[in-house]
């Protein structure tokens, strides 16, 4: 014979068996209505080409959301003891040219570049006019384009820190690109 307590606990442990089945089944009926409907319209397929795809996500814009509903987000800095870096690295150049929409700097044989701000990597690849690049989306909303780089170990989207090394400057030459909610800025106002 069964005890209140045994009955009891069978019941809860039905009862969130099915709330989880539930959401589960309610997740798979949105996901499936959602791919029917990217299948059978190309306006909202047009719309998610457009805008996953073709424009840049900024994550800083997220963050501000986030924070503004949810409060700070619990970084794994708080809860760890800080770590000092070994290596703080700043921007030294010899001689700064103005560039397309940038600057041209003028570096040492083998120069390692820093980072000038902590912050995202949302693109590596080709820019033409300053060959191999990585932007990174600092955490003020900067988009900083590091040209004329050549980088190993660096991921899309990996979290980079200020100062550390993002790779070698070729040929003496370092290409700098700083832009904000689509404009280029001054880069006199970040070197």
């Amino acid at each position: 014979m069964q005890t209140k307590k045994t009955i009891k606990k069978k019941l809860v442990l039905k009862k969130s068996v099915r709330n989880f089945m539930t959401r589960v089944l309610i997740t798979v009926i949105i996901f499936l209505v959602g791919m029917i409907l990217v299948k059978s319209d190309n306006k909202i397929k047009n719309s998610i080409l457009e805008n996953v795809y073709n424009k840049n996500f900024e994550f800083t814009k997220l963050k501000d959301i986030y924070q503004k509903y949810f409060g700070n987000i619990l970084s794994i800095d708080q809860l760890a003891v800080k770590e000092q870096a070994v290596f703080r690295e700043k921007l030294s150049y010899k001689k700064a040219n103005t560039y397309l929409d940038g600057v041209k700097l003028t570096v040492d044989e083998n120069y390692m570049v820093p980072i000038l701000e902590s912050g995202i990597v949302i693109f590596i690849g080709e820019k033409e006019g300053y060959g191999n690049t990585v932007v990174v989306e600092q955490v003020d909303g900067v988009d900083v384009y590091y040209s004329n780089i050549s980088t190993d170990g660096i991921q899309l989207y990996d979290y980079v820190e200020k100062g550390s090394l993002l790779g070698e400057a070729k040929n003496k030459k370092l290409y700098l690109v700083f832009q904000k909610d689509g404009k280029f800025l001054n880069y006199q106002d970040y070197i």
